[in-house]
C-alpha cells in the first residue's frame, strides 16, 4: 500500500469517528443524602437525572425497617427529578442495606451522602454492577475519597468535550514534551477555578461556560489548520499559555457538573482534592490510549510522518472544528 493511500484511509477513519461523539451526551448520576435528625428520624433527598424530559427510571429504596422506604412521587427542578421526606428508622441506618432499583437498566452512578449525628458523614457511590451498599457503621474518609475519584474519572471519560479539546493537542502538538507541558499548563489551570468556583469565590452562568469551552475546540482546530513550518503561530511557540487560558474557562465546567453532582460538607477539601485526582487520571488515560491509537493507525510508516502528512491533519481539523461548531451553536440557541 503506497503511504498517501494509507494516510488518506487514516484520515477518513479518523474523521469519521470524532463526528460520532457529538451525538453522545453525559448522565449527571443521581444524588440521595441521609441526614439524621433525631434518634430515628431521617431527612431524605432524593434527586434522579433528567432523561429527555421525564425522570429517570430509578428508585430509592430504604432498609426494611424504614417507613416509608420510598419517597413521594419526584417533581422536576432545574434540569432533574426531586424529593424530599422524613422516614422513621427503628434501630438507625448503620448496617443497613439501601438500594437503588434500576439502576442496573442505566449507564449512570448514584451518589449517597450518609450523615448519622454521632459520626463523620460518608459518601458511597452506587453503579449498575453495584446496585446497593450496606451502610457503614464507621464511616471513614476512605470511602469519599474513593466516591468521588471515580466519579471524577467517569465525569472527564464521558466529557466529550474535554476530551476533545485534549485529542486537538495531540493533533496540535506531535513532541511529546511539548504535549506534556501543555497539557499540565490546562491542568493546573482547571484546577485552579474548579476550587474557586466550588468555593464560591468565582461564579459565571454555567451556559457561556459551557459554548466558550466549544469555543476553545473551534479555535484549536483552526490553529491546526492554519499552522505552518515557515510561521510559528501563539498555540505553537506557548502552547502552555494558550491550554492554560483555556483551562480556566474549563475548570469552571468542571466545577457545574460537581455543583450538580453535590459535595459532603464535612470534606469539602477532600471531596474536591479526590475528584480532581480522578479528573487529571482520566485525561492521562484518555491521551496515552489517543497516542497509542493514533500510531498503531500509522504502521507502519510511524506517527510522527502520518502527522506531519498534511492531508491528515487537515481531514483531522475539519472534523475536529465540525464538531465543536456543532456544540458551541447548539449551546449558543440553549441561552434562549
Amino acid at each position: 500500500m503506497k503511504l498517501s493511500n494509507a494516510i488518506l484511509s487514516l484520515a477518513v477513519v479518523l474523521g469519521l469517528m470524532l463526528p460520532v461523539a457529538s451525538i453522545a451526551h453525559e448522565l449527571q448520576p443521581g444524588y440521595a443524602a441521609l441526614d439524621q435528625i433525631d434518634e430515628g428520624r431521617w431527612q431524605i433527598y432524593w434527586r434522579k437525572p433528567d432523561v429527555a424530559g421525564r425522570a429517570m427510571a430509578i428508585d430509592l429504596l430504604l432498609p426494611e425497617t424504614c417507613l416509608p422506604r420510598t419517597g413521594p412521587d419526584v417533581v422536576p427542578q432545574s434540569g432533574s427529578w426531586e424529593a424530599d421526606w422524613v422516614a422513621v428508622c427503628e434501630g438507625g441506618l448503620a448496617g443497613k442495606l439501601i438500594a437503588v432499583p434500576g439502576l442496573d437498566q442505566t449507564q449512570t452512578d448514584v451518589l449517597i451522602r450518609f450523615a448519622p449525628l454521632d459520626k463523620p458523614s460518608v459518601s458511597l457511590r452506587l453503579t449498575a454492577d453495584e446496585t446497593s451498599v450496606l451502610l457503614p457503621e464507621d464511616p471513614d474518609w476512605q470511602s469519599v475519597f474513593s466516591a468521588y475519584a471515580g466519579l471524577g474519572f467517569e465525569h472527564i471519560l464521558e466529557g466529550w468535550d474535554h476530551l476533545l479539546f485534549l485529542f486537538a493537542l495531540l493533533v496540535l502538538i506531535p513532541d511529546f514534551w511539548r504535549l506534556v507541558g501543555a497539557v499540565t499548563a490546562f491542568t493546573v489551570a482547571h484546577s485552579l477555578t474548579l476550587v474557586a468556583s466550588t468555593f464560591g469565590w468565582i461564579s459565571l452562568p454555567g451556559a457561556p461556560v459551557e459554548a466558550v469551552i466549544a469555543l476553545s475546540i473551534v479555535f484549536l482546530a483552526v490553529e491546526i489548520i492554519s499552522a505552518r513550518d515557515d510561521e510559528r503561530r501563539l498555540s505553537q511557540t506557548a502552547p502552555w499559555l494558550v491550554t492554560f487560558a483555556f483551562g480556566l474557562l474549563h475548570g469552571l465546567g468542571f466545577a457545574g457538573a460537581l455543583k450538580e453532582i453535590g459535595l459532603p460538607q464535612a470534606d469539602i477539601p477532600l471531596a474536591l482534592l479526590a475528584f480532581n485526582v480522578g479528573v487529571e487520571l482520566g485525561q492521562l488515560v484518555f491521551v496515552m490510549v489517543a497516542a497509542i491509537a493514533l500510531s498503531l493507525l500509522s504502521l507502519p510508516f510511524g506517527r510522527r510522518a502520518v502527522m506531519s502528512y498534511r492531508p491528515v491533519v487537515v481531514v483531522m481539523a475539519y472534523a475536529i472544528g465540525g464538531v465543536s461548531s456543532y456544540w458551541l451553536i447548539e449551546r449558543i440557541v440553549s441561552f434562549t
